[in-house]
Order: C-alpha cells, then structure tokens, then sequence
C-alpha cells in the first residue's frame, strides 16, 4: 500500500493494475455518467461568472479569452486542454514545458488571482463534458514533461500506465498536495504512484470525495502553482 492510503499491488517495484472486467466496465459507464451531468450543470451555473471572467480577462491584456494547451489524454491520444489565459500573449508557453514558478512574471495580474483559486482550470468542464476529459483522474500532463530533470517516464519506467484512464479535471495526487512543479524525483514518483492508486481503486464515491477536497484546497486554499 502506497503513501496514498489506497491499494497498490507492487511485484518488484513495479504497480500491477487489474485486467479490464464487466464491473469496471459498469463502473466506467456509471462515471462517464457523472461527468456529463455534473459539467453540464456547472456550466449552466458558471455561465454568468464565465462571462464576468471574459472580461477581465480581455481588460487585463490583450489577446485571447481561452488558452488552448496539447495534453497526453486517455491512452497517450493529444488533446485540447482548456483554460482562462492567465499570461501575457506574447509570453505563453503552448508546449507547457516551463512550469509556472512563485511570482512568475508571464501570469497577468487578472491570472494570479485565477491561477490562486484554479479558476483558470474551469474552462477544462468543455473537456470534461466533451468526453475528451473526466472530472476525476490522473492530471493532463505536457508531452515530453520533465521530472526530477529527466524525462519523467525515465524516471518513472511505468509512467504510461497513468494513461489507462483519461486525465481529469483534479484527482487523487492533487488532492494530497502532489500539483506544481516536479523537480523533486521523489515527489514526481509519489504523484505517479497516487495516479495508479487511484485507476486501481476509482469509484463514485471516491471521485465525490476528490471533488471535496478540491473545493476546499485549491478553489479556496490555492497557491496558483
């Protein structure tokens, strides 16, 4: 069992991840459920705030409303992920390769308050309802994303097993504080680790108790990183 408090069957080091079967198949359809009535909801009640947020975003500076970003999706497939731009134009990173840092000087004034509370993360319920995202699940990472300054699934051999699920909107690793910057190699593998301990174990209930968490780190608590 993993620091992340869910089971992880572990040969030699290696995460064995259990075979497909006709409950997690139900399992999968009933979360695939979810997600579209719970992103559709909250887009119909976010709409208004959408807009309001529209129009700071273009008074703060010029350029775009939304920032689209490659991910790796389900099974390693490119996707559009969405977001309130939060930087200056001329200053964005589209590869997401450079990770945001403390007082990064490219985040707009606008996009530090969006990126302190993950406002700017909001956009990405499109992605969700869209069937490209699920509201629960392993974080969209940039291709060719770095950790511990290597590439991560050097680092981490069994890093593609993460993509047996498609990324999520927030999940297990973000709920322990495992979001930011992946310097650190041995906070690198723990987020790895929590992400197949959440495939291994993922649940309505479990995906209802992340979104709390959510709400409550990042939406209220958060650092913007």
């Amino acid at each position: 069992m993993p620091q992340s408090g869910l089971m992880l069957t572990l040969i030699e080091g290696q995460p064995v991840l259990s075979r497909p079967t006709p409950l997690r198949v139900a399992q999968l359809a009933v979360k695939r459920c979810f997600d579209i009535a719970f992103s559709l909801l909250a887009l119909i009640l976010f709409l208004p705030g959408f807009v309001a947020i529209a129009m700071f975003v273009r008074l703060s500076s010029a350029g775009p409303v939304f920032f689209r970003q490659p991910r790796e999706g389900l099974n390693g497939q490119p996707i559009g992920v969405l977001k309130f731009r939060t930087m200056y134009v001329d200053r964005c990173d589209v590869t997401g390769m450079m990770q945001t840092v403390r007082d990064d000087p490219r985040v707009t004034p606008v996009g530090r308050f969006l990126r302190r509370t993950s406002i700017d993360e909001l956009p990405q319920l499109i992605n969700v309802l869209k069937g490209e995202m699920s509201l629960i699940g392993p974080r969209p990472h940039a291709f060719g994303m770095l950790a511990g300054g290597v590439p991560y699934d050097g680092l981490v051999p069994y890093y593609s097993a993460r993509q047996a699920m498609k990324p999520g909107l927030s999940g297990w690793a973000q709920a322990h504080g495992l979001r930011g910057p992946t310097d650190d190699p041995a906070r690198a593998r723990a987020r790895i680790d929590h992400d197949l301990a959440y495939i291994e174990n993922f649940s309505l209930l479990l995906d209802l108790r992340i979104i709390w968490i959510t709400v409550r780190q990042e939406f209220l608590n958060g650092t913007g990183l």
